[in-house]
Protein backbone atom coordinates (compact mmCIF):
# COMPACT_ATOMS: atom_id res chain seq x y z
CA UNK A 1 0.00 0.00 0.00
CA UNK A 2 2.55 2.54 -1.22
CA UNK A 3 2.05 6.10 0.03
CA UNK A 4 -0.72 5.19 2.47
CA UNK A 5 -1.04 4.99 6.23
CA UNK A 6 -3.79 3.49 8.34
CA UNK A 7 -6.82 5.76 8.41
CA UNK A 8 -7.69 6.92 11.92
CA UNK A 9 -11.48 6.73 11.47
CA UNK A 10 -12.09 3.95 8.96
CA UNK A 11 -12.96 1.34 11.60
CA UNK A 12 -15.41 3.76 13.24
CA UNK A 13 -17.18 4.25 9.90
CA UNK A 14 -17.26 0.48 9.43
CA UNK A 15 -18.62 -0.19 12.92
CA UNK A 16 -21.46 2.32 12.60
CA UNK A 17 -22.23 1.04 9.09
CA UNK A 18 -22.59 -2.53 10.37
CA UNK A 19 -24.92 -1.37 13.14
CA UNK A 20 -27.10 0.39 10.56
CA UNK A 21 -27.20 -2.76 8.40
CA UNK A 22 -28.42 -4.79 11.36
CA UNK A 23 -30.97 -2.09 12.24
CA UNK A 24 -32.30 -1.96 8.68
CA UNK A 25 -32.73 -5.69 8.39
CA UNK A 26 -34.26 -5.79 11.86
CA UNK A 27 -36.89 -3.26 10.78
CA UNK A 28 -37.72 -5.36 7.71
CA UNK A 29 -38.04 -8.45 9.87
CA UNK A 30 -40.44 -6.56 12.16
CA UNK A 31 -42.62 -5.67 9.17
CA UNK A 32 -41.63 -2.00 9.12
CA UNK A 33 -41.64 -0.38 5.68
CA UNK A 34 -42.15 -2.07 2.34
CA UNK A 35 -43.79 -4.54 1.61
CA UNK A 36 -46.03 -3.97 4.64
CA UNK A 37 -46.69 -0.40 3.41
CA UNK A 38 -46.31 1.38 0.07
CA UNK A 39 -42.90 2.06 -1.45
CA UNK A 40 -43.49 5.82 -1.08
CA UNK A 41 -44.68 5.62 2.55
CA UNK A 42 -42.64 7.48 5.21
CA UNK A 43 -41.90 4.17 6.94
CA UNK A 44 -40.25 2.88 3.77
CA UNK A 45 -38.27 6.11 3.48
CA UNK A 46 -36.94 5.52 7.02
CA UNK A 47 -35.79 2.03 6.03
CA UNK A 48 -34.31 3.11 2.70
CA UNK A 49 -32.22 5.90 4.19
CA UNK A 50 -30.96 3.84 7.11
CA UNK A 51 -29.62 1.35 4.56
CA UNK A 52 -28.49 3.74 1.82
CA UNK A 53 -26.86 6.32 4.11
CA UNK A 54 -26.28 4.53 7.40
CA UNK A 55 -24.99 1.28 5.93
CA UNK A 56 -23.81 1.70 2.36
CA UNK A 57 -22.61 5.31 2.39
CA UNK A 58 -20.75 5.03 5.70
CA UNK A 59 -19.18 1.79 4.49
CA UNK A 60 -18.06 3.39 1.23
CA UNK A 61 -16.81 6.53 2.99
CA UNK A 62 -14.73 4.52 5.45
CA UNK A 63 -13.25 2.45 2.64
CA UNK A 64 -12.37 5.52 0.57
CA UNK A 65 -10.63 7.23 3.48
CA UNK A 66 -8.31 4.22 3.60
CA UNK A 67 -7.99 3.29 -0.06
CA UNK A 68 -8.04 6.55 -2.03
CA UNK A 69 -4.43 7.13 -0.86
CA UNK A 70 -3.69 3.58 -2.05
CA UNK A 71 -5.18 4.30 -5.49
CA UNK A 72 -2.91 7.30 -6.06
CA UNK A 73 0.07 6.41 -3.80
CA UNK A 74 -0.29 9.69 -1.92
CA UNK A 75 -1.26 10.45 1.70
CA UNK A 76 -4.78 11.55 2.60
CA UNK A 77 -5.24 15.34 2.55
CA UNK A 78 -7.29 16.79 5.40
CA UNK A 79 -7.74 13.51 7.24
CA UNK A 80 -8.59 15.44 10.43
CA UNK A 81 -11.97 16.29 8.88
CA UNK A 82 -13.00 12.63 8.67
CA UNK A 83 -14.40 12.66 12.22
CA UNK A 84 -16.46 15.88 11.79
CA UNK A 85 -17.85 14.49 8.52
CA UNK A 86 -18.86 11.29 10.32
CA UNK A 87 -20.58 13.25 13.09
CA UNK A 88 -22.46 15.42 10.58
CA UNK A 89 -23.63 12.40 8.58
CA UNK A 90 -24.79 10.44 11.64
CA UNK A 91 -26.53 13.48 13.14
CA UNK A 92 -28.12 14.27 9.79
CA UNK A 93 -29.36 10.71 9.37
CA UNK A 94 -30.88 10.78 12.86
CA UNK A 95 -32.71 14.03 12.16
CA UNK A 96 -33.85 12.84 8.74
CA UNK A 97 -35.24 9.60 10.16
CA UNK A 98 -37.00 11.62 12.86
CA UNK A 99 -38.52 13.79 10.15
CA UNK A 100 -39.83 10.80 8.24
CA UNK A 101 -41.30 9.38 11.46
CA UNK A 102 -43.03 12.74 11.98
CA UNK A 103 -44.31 12.58 8.42
CA UNK A 104 -45.83 9.16 9.13
CA UNK A 105 -47.70 10.49 12.16
CA UNK A 106 -46.40 7.72 14.42
CA UNK A 107 -44.77 10.20 16.82
CA UNK A 108 -45.47 13.89 17.22
CA UNK A 109 -42.18 15.37 16.08
CA UNK A 110 -41.52 18.64 14.23
CA UNK A 111 -41.32 18.36 10.45
CA UNK A 112 -38.43 20.82 10.65
CA UNK A 113 -36.28 17.77 11.37
CA UNK A 114 -36.42 16.96 7.65
CA UNK A 115 -34.55 20.05 6.35
CA UNK A 116 -32.30 19.96 9.42
CA UNK A 117 -31.32 16.39 8.60
CA UNK A 118 -30.97 17.14 4.91
CA UNK A 119 -28.74 20.14 5.64
CA UNK A 120 -26.51 18.20 8.03
CA UNK A 121 -26.19 15.34 5.56
CA UNK A 122 -25.34 17.75 2.75
CA UNK A 123 -22.67 19.39 4.92
CA UNK A 124 -21.23 16.02 5.98
CA UNK A 125 -21.08 14.58 2.50
CA UNK A 126 -19.65 17.78 1.00
CA UNK A 127 -16.94 17.79 3.68
CA UNK A 128 -16.16 14.13 2.99
CA UNK A 129 -16.10 14.76 -0.77
CA UNK A 130 -13.81 17.77 -0.26
CA UNK A 131 -11.29 15.68 1.70
CA UNK A 132 -11.24 12.97 -0.94
CA UNK A 133 -11.24 15.42 -3.87
CA UNK A 134 -8.30 17.34 -2.39
CA UNK A 135 -6.44 14.04 -2.07
CA UNK A 136 -7.21 13.11 -5.68
CA UNK A 137 -6.11 16.52 -6.95
CA UNK A 138 -2.68 15.90 -5.44
CA UNK A 139 -2.08 13.18 -8.03
CA UNK A 140 -2.68 14.21 -11.61
CA UNK A 141 -3.12 12.59 -14.05
CA UNK A 142 -5.38 10.27 -12.08
CA UNK A 143 -5.07 6.51 -12.51
CA UNK A 144 -8.21 4.89 -13.87
CA UNK A 145 -9.63 3.55 -10.55
CA UNK A 146 -9.33 7.04 -9.05
CA UNK A 147 -11.27 8.51 -11.98
CA UNK A 148 -14.17 6.22 -11.09
CA UNK A 149 -14.03 7.61 -7.55
CA UNK A 150 -14.09 11.18 -8.89
CA UNK A 151 -17.29 10.45 -10.83
CA UNK A 152 -18.80 8.78 -7.78
CA UNK A 153 -18.05 11.79 -5.58
CA UNK A 154 -19.73 14.10 -8.10
CA UNK A 155 -22.82 11.87 -8.02
CA UNK A 156 -22.74 11.90 -4.20
CA UNK A 157 -22.88 15.69 -4.06
CA UNK A 158 -25.67 15.69 -6.67
CA UNK A 159 -27.71 13.12 -4.74
CA UNK A 160 -27.24 15.06 -1.48
CA UNK A 161 -28.36 18.33 -3.11
CA UNK A 162 -31.48 16.71 -4.58
CA UNK A 163 -32.22 15.06 -1.26
CA UNK A 164 -31.94 18.38 0.57
CA UNK A 165 -34.36 19.91 -1.93
CA UNK A 166 -36.79 17.07 -1.19
CA UNK A 167 -36.67 17.82 2.55
CA UNK A 168 -37.54 21.48 1.94
CA UNK A 169 -40.65 20.53 -0.02
CA UNK A 170 -41.79 17.58 2.11
CA UNK A 171 -41.54 19.59 5.33
CA UNK A 172 -43.49 22.51 3.91
CA UNK A 173 -40.51 24.80 4.40
CA UNK A 174 -40.81 25.83 0.77
CA UNK A 175 -43.69 25.58 -1.69
CA UNK A 176 -41.57 26.60 -4.66
CA UNK A 177 -43.01 25.13 -7.85
CA UNK A 178 -39.64 23.78 -8.98
CA UNK A 179 -39.21 21.87 -5.73
CA UNK A 180 -42.73 20.47 -6.01
CA UNK A 181 -41.94 19.19 -9.51
CA UNK A 182 -38.68 17.68 -8.29
CA UNK A 183 -40.43 15.79 -5.49
CA UNK A 184 -43.16 14.58 -7.84
CA UNK A 185 -40.88 13.30 -10.62
CA UNK A 186 -37.33 13.23 -9.26
CA UNK A 187 -37.30 10.26 -6.89
CA UNK A 188 -35.88 7.91 -9.52
CA UNK A 189 -33.02 10.22 -10.42
CA UNK A 190 -32.23 10.77 -6.71
CA UNK A 191 -31.97 6.98 -6.27
CA UNK A 192 -29.96 6.58 -9.49
CA UNK A 193 -27.42 9.20 -8.45
CA UNK A 194 -27.05 7.63 -5.02
CA UNK A 195 -27.19 3.88 -5.65
CA UNK A 196 -25.86 3.97 -9.19
CA UNK A 197 -23.47 6.91 -9.30
CA UNK A 198 -22.09 7.33 -5.80
CA UNK A 199 -22.13 3.74 -4.58
CA UNK A 200 -21.83 1.58 -7.69
CA UNK A 201 -19.48 3.61 -9.89
CA UNK A 202 -17.19 4.16 -6.91
CA UNK A 203 -17.35 0.44 -6.05
CA UNK A 204 -16.33 -0.48 -9.60
CA UNK A 205 -13.28 1.77 -9.45
CA UNK A 206 -12.10 0.64 -6.02
CA UNK A 207 -12.69 -3.02 -6.91
CA UNK A 208 -10.34 -2.78 -9.89
CA UNK A 209 -7.53 -1.97 -7.44
CA UNK A 210 -8.58 -4.29 -4.62
CA UNK A 211 -9.12 -7.32 -6.86
CA UNK A 212 -5.70 -6.85 -8.44
CA UNK A 213 -4.10 -6.38 -5.01
CA UNK A 214 -5.75 -9.36 -3.33
CA UNK A 215 -5.38 -11.68 -6.35
CA UNK A 216 -1.77 -10.58 -7.01
CA UNK A 217 -2.78 -9.79 -10.60
CA UNK A 218 -1.24 -7.24 -13.03
CA UNK A 219 -2.75 -3.76 -12.69
CA UNK A 220 -2.23 -2.53 -16.26
CA UNK A 221 -5.11 -0.48 -17.69
CA UNK A 222 -7.06 -2.26 -20.42
CA UNK A 223 -8.99 -0.55 -23.24
CA UNK A 224 -12.18 -2.17 -21.95
CA UNK A 225 -11.60 -0.65 -18.50
CA UNK A 226 -11.45 2.81 -20.02
CA UNK A 227 -14.65 2.11 -21.95
CA UNK A 228 -16.32 1.05 -18.69
CA UNK A 229 -15.37 4.41 -17.17
CA UNK A 230 -16.66 6.37 -20.16
CA UNK A 231 -19.92 4.40 -20.31
CA UNK A 232 -20.54 4.75 -16.57
CA UNK A 233 -19.68 8.46 -16.60
CA UNK A 234 -21.99 9.11 -19.54
CA UNK A 235 -24.79 7.15 -17.88
CA UNK A 236 -24.50 9.29 -14.74
CA UNK A 237 -24.35 12.40 -16.92
CA UNK A 238 -27.62 11.41 -18.59
CA UNK A 239 -29.26 10.90 -15.20
CA UNK A 240 -28.01 14.31 -14.05
CA UNK A 241 -29.40 15.81 -17.27
CA UNK A 242 -32.84 14.66 -16.13
CA UNK A 243 -32.82 17.25 -13.33
CA UNK A 244 -33.38 20.35 -15.52
CA UNK A 245 -35.83 18.36 -17.65
CA UNK A 246 -37.89 17.57 -14.54
CA UNK A 247 -37.67 21.14 -13.25
CA UNK A 248 -38.93 22.50 -16.59
CA UNK A 249 -41.69 19.85 -16.74
CA UNK A 250 -40.42 18.89 -20.18
CA UNK A 251 -40.56 15.49 -21.85
CA UNK A 252 -37.57 13.22 -22.35
CA UNK A 253 -36.87 11.78 -18.89
CA UNK A 254 -37.96 8.28 -19.94
CA UNK A 255 -35.68 8.30 -22.98
CA UNK A 256 -32.72 9.63 -20.97
CA UNK A 257 -33.18 6.94 -18.32
CA UNK A 258 -33.49 4.21 -20.95
CA UNK A 259 -30.22 5.34 -22.57
CA UNK A 260 -28.52 5.53 -19.16
CA UNK A 261 -29.57 1.98 -18.28
CA UNK A 262 -28.41 0.69 -21.66
CA UNK A 263 -25.00 2.27 -21.14
CA UNK A 264 -24.89 0.82 -17.64
CA UNK A 265 -25.56 -2.67 -18.97
CA UNK A 266 -22.72 -2.29 -21.49
CA UNK A 267 -20.40 -1.07 -18.74
CA UNK A 268 -21.31 -3.98 -16.46
CA UNK A 269 -20.71 -6.55 -19.21
CA UNK A 270 -17.30 -5.09 -20.03
CA UNK A 271 -16.48 -4.83 -16.34
CA UNK A 272 -17.31 -8.51 -15.96
CA UNK A 273 -14.84 -9.28 -18.73
CA UNK A 274 -12.16 -7.27 -16.91
CA UNK A 275 -12.83 -9.18 -13.68
CA UNK A 276 -12.48 -12.52 -15.50
CA UNK A 277 -9.19 -11.30 -17.01
CA UNK A 278 -7.87 -10.30 -13.57
CA UNK A 279 -8.87 -13.68 -12.16
CA UNK A 280 -7.20 -15.64 -14.95
CA UNK A 281 -3.98 -13.60 -14.78
CA UNK A 282 -3.65 -13.87 -10.99
CA UNK A 283 -0.46 -15.13 -9.34
CA UNK A 284 -2.32 -16.32 -6.25
CA UNK A 285 -3.37 -19.86 -7.20
CA UNK A 286 -6.19 -20.24 -4.66
CA UNK A 287 -8.60 -17.30 -4.54
CA UNK A 288 -9.54 -16.38 -0.98
CA UNK A 289 -13.09 -16.31 0.34
CA UNK A 290 -13.59 -12.57 -0.12
CA UNK A 291 -12.96 -12.98 -3.87
CA UNK A 292 -15.22 -16.00 -4.24
CA UNK A 293 -17.99 -14.26 -2.27
CA UNK A 294 -17.60 -11.20 -4.49
CA UNK A 295 -18.46 -13.21 -7.62
CA UNK A 296 -22.01 -13.73 -6.32
CA UNK A 297 -22.31 -9.95 -5.91
CA UNK A 298 -21.15 -9.46 -9.51
CA UNK A 299 -23.83 -11.91 -10.63
CA UNK A 300 -26.48 -9.94 -8.74
CA UNK A 301 -25.23 -6.73 -10.38
CA UNK A 302 -25.49 -8.17 -13.88
CA UNK A 303 -28.93 -9.67 -13.31
CA UNK A 304 -30.41 -6.57 -11.69
CA UNK A 305 -29.06 -4.19 -14.36
CA UNK A 306 -30.33 -6.50 -17.11
CA UNK A 307 -33.78 -6.51 -15.52
CA UNK A 308 -33.76 -2.72 -15.13
CA UNK A 309 -33.34 -2.47 -18.89
CA UNK A 310 -36.80 -3.99 -19.33
CA UNK A 311 -39.39 -1.20 -19.75
CA UNK A 312 -41.97 -3.16 -17.78
CA UNK A 313 -39.68 -3.42 -14.76
CA UNK A 314 -38.84 0.29 -14.86
CA UNK A 315 -42.57 0.99 -14.99
CA UNK A 316 -43.03 -0.79 -11.68
CA UNK A 317 -43.52 -4.50 -12.43
CA UNK A 318 -41.23 -6.11 -9.89
CA UNK A 319 -39.14 -2.95 -9.52
CA UNK A 320 -38.96 -3.24 -5.73
CA UNK A 321 -37.67 -6.81 -6.01
CA UNK A 322 -34.98 -5.78 -8.50
CA UNK A 323 -33.89 -2.88 -6.29
CA UNK A 324 -33.72 -5.30 -3.34
CA UNK A 325 -31.46 -7.60 -5.38
CA UNK A 326 -29.32 -4.62 -6.37
CA UNK A 327 -28.98 -3.30 -2.80
CA UNK A 328 -28.52 -6.60 -0.95
CA UNK A 329 -27.13 -8.85 -3.66
CA UNK A 330 -24.73 -6.42 -5.33
CA UNK A 331 -23.89 -3.55 -2.98
CA UNK A 332 -24.29 -5.28 0.39
CA UNK A 333 -22.88 -8.58 -0.87
CA UNK A 334 -19.82 -6.79 -2.23
CA UNK A 335 -19.49 -4.75 0.96
CA UNK A 336 -19.61 -7.75 3.29
CA UNK A 337 -17.25 -9.77 1.08
CA UNK A 338 -14.65 -7.03 0.96
CA UNK A 339 -15.06 -6.15 4.64
CA UNK A 340 -14.18 -9.77 5.41
CA UNK A 341 -10.75 -9.18 3.87
CA UNK A 342 -10.23 -5.48 4.55
CA UNK A 343 -10.84 -5.71 8.30
CA UNK A 344 -8.43 -8.64 8.58
CA UNK A 345 -5.87 -6.89 6.38
CA UNK A 346 -5.96 -3.58 8.28
CA UNK A 347 -5.94 -5.39 11.62
CA UNK A 348 -2.87 -7.36 10.52
CA UNK A 349 -1.07 -4.16 9.51
CA UNK A 350 -2.07 -2.51 12.76
CA UNK A 351 -1.08 -5.38 15.03
CA UNK A 352 1.94 -6.89 13.33
CA UNK A 353 3.29 -4.09 11.14
CA UNK A 354 5.57 -2.81 13.95
CA UNK A 355 7.30 -6.21 14.32
CA UNK A 356 7.55 -7.31 10.68
CA UNK A 357 11.03 -8.68 10.05
CA UNK A 358 11.81 -8.81 13.78
CA UNK A 359 9.56 -11.66 14.93
CA UNK A 360 7.47 -14.45 13.41
CA UNK A 361 3.99 -13.14 12.53
CA UNK A 362 0.82 -14.82 11.22
CA UNK A 363 -0.45 -14.47 7.67
CA UNK A 364 -3.47 -12.26 6.98
CA UNK A 365 -5.47 -15.45 6.29
CA UNK A 366 -4.71 -16.63 9.82
CA UNK A 367 -6.95 -13.87 11.23
CA UNK A 368 -10.14 -15.40 9.77
CA UNK A 369 -11.86 -18.78 9.67
CA UNK A 370 -12.78 -19.21 5.99
CA UNK A 371 -14.69 -22.43 6.63
CA UNK A 372 -17.14 -20.66 8.93
CA UNK A 373 -17.27 -17.60 6.69
CA UNK A 374 -18.03 -19.69 3.61
CA UNK A 375 -21.14 -21.18 5.24
CA UNK A 376 -22.34 -17.73 6.32
CA UNK A 377 -21.96 -16.31 2.82
CA UNK A 378 -23.90 -19.26 1.38
CA UNK A 379 -26.74 -18.57 3.81
CA UNK A 380 -26.60 -14.83 3.13
CA UNK A 381 -26.79 -15.01 -0.67
CA UNK A 382 -29.36 -17.80 -0.52
CA UNK A 383 -31.55 -15.66 1.73
CA UNK A 384 -31.18 -12.64 -0.59
CA UNK A 385 -32.28 -14.78 -3.55
CA UNK A 386 -35.26 -16.12 -1.60
CA UNK A 387 -36.28 -12.64 -0.42
CA UNK A 388 -36.05 -11.29 -3.97
CA UNK A 389 -38.25 -14.08 -5.33
CA UNK A 390 -40.71 -13.53 -2.47
CA UNK A 391 -41.01 -9.85 -3.41
CA UNK A 392 -41.66 -10.81 -7.03
CA UNK A 393 -44.37 -13.21 -5.84
CA UNK A 394 -45.74 -10.68 -3.32
CA UNK A 395 -45.37 -13.30 -0.56
CA UNK A 396 -44.73 -11.12 2.50
CA UNK A 397 -44.54 -14.06 4.94
CA UNK A 398 -41.87 -15.82 2.89
CA UNK A 399 -40.06 -12.50 2.52
CA UNK A 400 -39.82 -11.99 6.29
CA UNK A 401 -38.65 -15.58 6.78
CA UNK A 402 -35.89 -15.00 4.22
CA UNK A 403 -34.93 -11.72 5.92
CA UNK A 404 -34.62 -13.61 9.22
CA UNK A 405 -32.03 -15.94 7.66
CA UNK A 406 -30.33 -13.00 5.97
CA UNK A 407 -30.10 -11.11 9.27
CA UNK A 408 -28.73 -14.18 11.06
CA UNK A 409 -26.04 -14.60 8.39
CA UNK A 410 -25.20 -10.90 8.59
CA UNK A 411 -24.81 -11.09 12.36
CA UNK A 412 -22.59 -14.13 11.92
CA UNK A 413 -20.35 -12.29 9.44
CA UNK A 414 -20.11 -9.26 11.72
CA UNK A 415 -19.14 -11.64 14.49
CA UNK A 416 -16.34 -12.92 12.28
CA UNK A 417 -15.12 -9.34 11.79
CA UNK A 418 -15.05 -8.85 15.56
CA UNK A 419 -13.13 -12.11 16.01
CA UNK A 420 -10.60 -10.90 13.44
CA UNK A 421 -10.18 -7.61 15.30
CA UNK A 422 -9.72 -9.51 18.56
CA UNK A 423 -7.17 -11.88 16.97
CA UNK A 424 -9.23 -14.80 18.32
CA UNK A 425 -8.40 -17.15 15.44
CA UNK A 426 -4.64 -16.50 15.24
CA UNK A 427 -2.60 -19.48 16.53
CA UNK A 428 -1.43 -18.81 20.08
CA UNK A 429 2.22 -19.26 19.15
CA UNK A 430 2.00 -16.30 16.73
CA UNK A 431 -0.72 -14.20 18.34
CA UNK A 432 1.29 -11.86 20.54
CA UNK A 433 4.99 -11.52 19.64
CA UNK A 434 6.97 -8.97 21.63
CA UNK A 435 6.38 -5.49 20.22
CA UNK A 436 3.05 -6.16 18.52
CA UNK A 437 0.19 -3.70 19.04
CA UNK A 438 -3.15 -5.14 20.15
CA UNK A 439 -5.82 -3.25 18.19
CA UNK A 440 -8.91 -1.68 19.69
CA UNK A 441 -12.24 -2.93 18.38
CA UNK A 442 -13.46 0.24 16.64
CA UNK A 443 -10.47 2.62 16.53
CA UNK A 444 -7.05 1.75 15.10
CA UNK A 445 -4.28 1.83 17.66
CA UNK A 446 -1.64 2.79 15.08
CA UNK A 447 -2.61 6.09 13.47
CA UNK A 448 -0.95 8.75 11.38
CA UNK A 449 -1.27 12.49 12.00
CA UNK A 450 -1.63 13.09 8.27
Amino acid sequence: MQGATLSRWTMSYFALACLMLVAGQGLMLAGYGYPAVAVSAPETLVLVHILAIGWLSLLMAGALLQFVPVLIARPLVGGRFAAPALLLIVAGLGALVGGFVALSGAIDLPLALLPLGGGLLLAGFVLLAAVLAATLLAARPLPLPARFVAVGLSALVGAALVGFAFTLALSGTSDNLLLVRLVADGVDLHAALGLGGWLSVTALGVSYRLLAMFLLAPEAERPTSRIVWWAASLAIGLVAACIPVVLLAASGVTALFAAAFLLTLAAVLLYGGDVVHLYRSRKRKQAELNIRATFAAFGALLLSVALLNLPGVRAGEGLAAVVYLFVFGWLTGLGLAQLYKIVAFLTWLEAYGPVLGRAPVPRVQDLVDEGRGRVLFWFYYGAVAAATLALFAEASGVFRAAVLVQLAATLGLIGELIRARRLCIVPKALRAPVGMVRPHLFLPTFVSRR
